[in-house]
């Protein structure tokens, strides 16, 4: 076994903690062998931790670590060469350990990190995003900003200052944008789209630093009113090139192909479920769903005047007419057009409420709060949870809610509030808040192992909040209404489509028109909603599975402790101790659950 990665000093100190003549035992050797490994992987990991905050300052304030809050990426081809250069060492390095000797833990830390360092050489090497995503850029830029000045992890000052470096040098991001990227492999919809939020990076310095430069004086509020105007001049000559350039130039294919699909969902998911049977368990489950969503359509139809017909044996039309005509009674309450804010914070005291009342599982001491979601973040998706980094302690979670956009029409409008009527914002408000992401990510935190915090697992994280949603259901929340039944099943619907949408788009070749068909006709979604979740499919790939396959692994893990523990089984008990190993991807919170070998 190798041990170049500890320094001498760790060698020694390891040496004199074993006895002078060892006990002639297997036991006593196995130990020995895991201490070693064990300690070997500690500074791999944290060699690791801190070559990447040194790459990545942006992430590194994202995360907590705050030593680089005056510095930016270098996402020039340079850089991104010099960063895989890094990875590959790292990974090396890694190969090296005998992961079969560490504790279960850090096989656990380690698989995850292979993963990671294996999936950032694919994307920089292979996928070469870099080279024809705008948007690598552009969330770059905006995060640069927002990461220092939403939360109130220093003073206000000494973040202004850090602010001000920063604003300094994102027209390095612009300047690298314009060098790395090929226009005619940037497709037409990732150009457009950045160039519409181009200008949400002056929002962000509106929003959050100029009303406060009064907080500086002297040549530190000289110099930040330099980087303002500097930033201003760089957006627009930004802003022009995107206009008259990339936009007009794209013509890449947003479609990556089953051979790309195949490997980028391989590191983004690290699932045991392949692409072949995530789509067929994804077409089950839609046909299921809509079966149980149809019973439910009985139920409320009957009696009801000019109702639609419901024999116990529906034609597939009439399955279709019954179920939206019971969705329509759900329609008809919705709240104001500007109401979508403030009613999703009340739902988010009735949810916590509830999990209290019935004892779930442990609830946060940490604060959450319910924002309107920043300019630059918006085009993407309707909400989500932005926890704060494993590093900053005690600092608010927020909940961001996209208003609805000014120059929306009522049809617009109505057809997004029909969408999230006042039973789906309870729901958004259990998958975004508690008990699902703002819960979780509170959870994943108190886990001691910085790696797996930093390399928190979207597929748990996401396959958590959709669990939640139906053990919700199922524990009696608004148990009352069928109506809130047949919409937490709807929103479950939406996740099954997202799985089948991104194959379908990446792999399959499906224009809008077949992806609107499975939103609006089969998951009933409205159009407001599918049109943009079809930008969404176009802008990115295999991230929308992360949903339907992480609760597949959250519902199985579940079914898996009930059978094993029996009538022991306890769901505040089960909920605490998944929550309890910091969000690692759910196959290895199993194994750790019911003490399996990690795989």
């Amino acid at each position: 076994m190798r041990t170049t990665l500890l320094s001498s000093a760790l060698i020694l100190a390891l040496a004199g903690c074993q006895p002078s003549t060892a006990p002639d035992t297997d036991a006593a050797t196995t130990a020995q062998v895991q201490s070693q490994a064990d300690a070997q992987f500690a500074a791999l990991a944290d060699k690791t931790l801190q070559q990447w905050m040194a790459l990545s300052p942006v992430a590194a304030t994202q995360i907590g670590e705050h030593r680089y809050d005056n510095r930016i990426d270098d996402v020039s081809a340079a850089g991104i060469k010099a960063g895989a250069e890094q990875t590959q060492a790292l990974l090396d390095a890694l190969n090296a350990i005998d992961a079969a000797s560490l504790s279960r833990e850090n096989q656990v830390d380690a698989a995850i990190l292979r993963n990671q360092l294996e999936g950032d050489l694919f994307r920089v090497n292979t996928l070469a995003d870099w080279q024809w995503d705008p948007q690598f850029y552009s969330g770059l830029a905006g995060s640069a900003i927002y990461g220092l000045m939403a939360r109130e992890f220093a003073p206000l000052p000494d973040r202004l200052r850090s602010a001000t470096e920063r604003m300094e040098q994102i027209p390095q991001i612009f300047a690298a944008a314009r060098a790395n990227l090929d226009p005619a492999r940037v497709p037409k919809i990732h150009a457009e789209t950045v160039a519409k939020q181009n200008r949400g990076l002056l929002s962000l310095v509106a929003t959050f630093i100029t009303p406060n430069l009064d907080q500086l004086s002297g040549a530190h509020r000289e110099r930040l009113q330099a980087a303002i105007t500097g930033l201003e001049s760089a957006v627009n000559e930004h802003q022009q090139w995107l206009d008259n350039e990339l936009v007009p130039k794209a013509a890449g294919d947003f479609r990556i192909g089953a051979d790309m699909y195949d490997a980028k969902l391989r590191f983004a998911l690290n699932s045991e479920l392949s692409r072949a049977q995530i789509g067929q368990r994804a077409q089950a489950e839609l046909d299921r769903v809509r079966a149980q969503m149809y019973g439910i359509a009985q139920r409320v139809l009957a009696g009801r005047d000019a109702a639609p017909a419901t024999p116990d044996n529906p034609t597939a039309q009439q399955q279709q007419a019954a179920i939206e005509a019971a969705l329509e009674l759900a329609y008809a309450q919705k709240p104001a057009r500007d109401a979508v804010v403030p009613d999703a914070k009340a739902a988010l005291d009735v949810a916590t409420a509830f999990v209290a009342e019935h004892d779930l599982m442990t609830l946060p001491d940490a604060p959450v709060e319910i924002i309107l979601m920043p300019e630059f973040q918006r085009g993407v998706a309707v909400a989500y949870c932005d926890s704060p980094g494993p590093l900053d302690k005690h600092l608010k979670t927020f909940y961001a809610v996209s208003p609805i956009p000014e120059d929306w029409n009522e049809g617009q409008v109505d057809s997004f509030l029909r969408e999230y009527n006042s039973r789906m914002i309870h729901l958004l408000s259990i998958h975004e808040g508690t008990p699902g992401h703002y819960l979780e990510g509170w959870h994943s935190a108190k886990h001691p192992s910085t790696l797996r915090a930093v390399l928190r697992s979207g597929l748990f994280a996401e396959g958590w909040a959709v669990y939640t949603e139906r053990m919700m259901q199922q524990a009696g929340y608004m148990d009352s209404d069928p109506l809130f039944q047949l919409v937490q099943l709807k929103f479950y619907l939406r996740t099954i489509a997202n799985a089948i949408l991104d194959q379908g788009v990446h792999v399959e070749g499906w224009d809008r028109e077949r992806a609107m068909q499975l939103m609006v006709r089969d998951s009933f979604q409205q159009e407001s909603e599918a049109s943009g979740k079809w930008i969404r499919a176009q802008l990115t790939s295999a991230q929308l599975p992360t949903y339907f396959v992480g609760a597949q692994e959250h519902f199985d893990t579940r079914a898996a402790a009930e059978a094993a523990w029996g009538k022991d089984f306890n769901l505040k008990t089960y909920h605490d101790r998944m929550l309890s190993f910091g969000a690692p991807p759910v196959r290895y919170a199993r194994q750790l659950l019911l003490e399996q070998p990690i795989q």
